[in-house]
């Protein structure tokens, strides 16, 4: 057989709730009914969600997930940004819900991604499609491999408390041959981790010493991505 398809199924507290945050992303309601069952289904081109209600449920132990496989992360993400904008006022890093940026995981083969977790706690995992070209590779040294690890802790596990310790330990011991560009990435990504742990002093703190860092012309041009996480960070904080 062939054009088989498959729709993740996800829990929620409520549909509507669901409805009104996929509509932001750019979604529409594909089916919705209260009884016997509350449950809706959302579509986005060929993305298709489908969510149940649970009475009670609580959305910080939820473990709902499932992957989205895209030619386009950037793109998906762009949009996806750009309807949290229009709706917020800002692209949510912090809470639930929120997005994280597009990055490398290590976990994956070092293919891109992002996540959405959404307001039934579940989280939809954008990876790159291994078939579609990759992006040239960038140096490695020891931040990026901070990085790389704290990542995998936070944005594909959850676990922001593990990938602060990561960094933090980085950060505290500077080396003289550390890439400036990967200094920056890490201070800017330790900003969104301490906003996602409702600590914006520290976050402020992290994108000041982001700030700080001189760099050459060729260095902000590799440090572009990570001065536009900064500028969507800063902005969130205000």
């Amino acid at each position: 057989m062939t054009n088989e398809r498959t729709v993740p199924l996800l829990p929620c507290a409520s549909i509507d709730d669901i409805e009104t945050f996929y509509g932001v992303l750019g979604f529409h309601t594909t089916y919705k009914q209260r009884k016997p069952n509350a449950c809706v289904g959302v579509q986005r081109e060929d993305l298709h969600l489908q969510f149940f209600e649970i009475p009670g449920f609580d959305p910080e132990q939820s473990y709902g997930s499932c992957l989205v496989i895209t030619a386009d992360i950037e793109g998906l993400h762009r949009a996806f940004a750009a309807g949290m904008r229009a709706a917020y006022g800002k692209v949510l890093v912090s809470g639930t819900p929120r997005m994280t940026r597009p990055r490398a995981r290590k976990n994956a083969d070092g293919l891109g991604g992002f996540s959405v977790i959404d307001p039934g706690g579940n989280w939809i995992r954008v990876f790159r499609d291994a078939a579609a070209p990759m992006p040239a590779a960038t140096p490695a040294g020891r931040l990026a491999k901070a990085l790389a690890n704290a990542v995998v802790q936070a944005d594909s596990r959850g676990s922001v408390g593990q990938a602060v310790r990561i960094l933090d330990s980085a950060l505290a011991r500077p080396h003289a041959d550390d890439d400036p560009v990967e200094q920056v990435e890490v201070l800017v990504y330790r900003a969104e981790l301490a906003m996602v742990l409702h600590d914006p002093q520290t976050a402020a703190e992290m994108l000041t010493r982001a700030r700080s860092v001189t760099l050459t012309d060729d260095e902000s041009a590799r440090a572009a991505s990570a001065y536009d996480n900064a500028a969507e960070l800063a902005a969130a904080l205000r």
